[in-house]
């Protein structure tokens, strides 16, 4: 069974999408059609912007879907049997399975850029990855601190990302590393993702969920907050609504994918992330990248 998976935030490098819109009729045709839906040349910014340009939340988030989704489309022979997508990605995975179209998936990732950019600005918060403990250790630290701080993203065993206010992440990086962490690094991150601080954002995000239709999907969406395959739409728009204020369950995803027959994971965006992090959860996993 083949899968195609998604890349979130922080793949996004300088020239990314540019060699599909030089490469493609098709291509270029919905890049363009991205620069009217956001009302501003994306792919100026894509193609030719700084990596502070790009790290900037209105920009980082579409420009990551667009490369994503677009790498997709115009592949030919891109059938998949199952699909997710790491965060931000998950947007990407309902395209390529046909539960949303391009435009309203645009627009939904759009106003979740901005929402998630006011709710940073709101109330500051942090992130910080966390390598070489037992999730359950991580789990029980962040548990036991007054400050907000959670467990963010399982990204695969002995990578778990904390989420929270300054303080709270600070003080778990402290404990963290006393409970033998080998590492308990702070992320350059804009703000507090996948934790209680991003309420206003889930919120907004709920709204414009609510006003967009969705179809029922071709194959199956594994999604972030239950790791678990879904086909019934009211279900996929209640867990990408949560998913703002829950942690990203990549490792538990990646497995239950394994468990369940898929042989073959593609990636399709910028980068390899997703790749290397399928290959911790097993090594012997076949990947390969759009």
């Amino acid at each position: 069974m083949k899968a195609y998976m998604f890349p979130g935030q922080g793949a996004q490098f300088s020239g990314m999408g540019k060699d599909l819109y030089e490469g493609s009729e098709e291509a270029k045709a919905l890049f363009d059609k991205a620069n009217e839906v956001l009302g501003f040349e994306i792919t100026k910014v894509m193609f030719e912007g700084s990596d502070a340009d790009l790290k900037e939340t209105k920009v980082t988030q579409p420009a990551i879907f667009l490369d994503s989704v677009i790498r997709f489309i115009v592949q030919p022979d891109t059938a998949p049997e199952a699909v997710a997508g790491h965060s931000l990605g998950e947007f990407s995975a309902l395209v390529a399975c046909g539960a949303l179209n391009f435009e309203d998936a645009l627009g939904l990732v759009a106003k979740r850029a901005a929402a998630m950019q006011e709710a940073c600005e709101a109330v500051p918060g942090t992130m910080a990855a966390v390598l070489g403990l037992e999730d359950s250790v991580v789990e029980e630290v962040c548990e036991g601190i007054d400050a907000v701080v959670v467990a963010a993203n399982y990204n695969c065993p002995g990578q778990l990302v904390i989420s929270g206010s300054k303080e709270g992440v600070a003080e778990a990086c402290e404990k963290l590393k006393e409970a033998g962490a080998k590492r308990a690094l702070p992320l350059p991150v804009g703000g507090a993702f996948h934790s209680p601080l991003m309420e206003p954002a889930r919120e907004e995000l709920a709204k414009a969920i609510e006003a967009v239709e969705f179809s029922t999907p071709a194959c199956p969406i594994y999604q972030n907050v239950t790791a678990k395959p879904s086909t019934d739409v009211a279900e996929i728009k209640a867990n990408l609504i949560a998913q703002l204020t829950a942690p990203v369950r990549w490792t538990q995803t990646v497995q239950n994918m394994l468990a369940d027959g898929v042989s073959e994971f593609t990636e399709s965006g910028p980068g390899k992330v997703l790749q290397g992090l399928v290959k911790k959860v097993d090594r012997k996993a076949p990947v390969s990248k759009l």
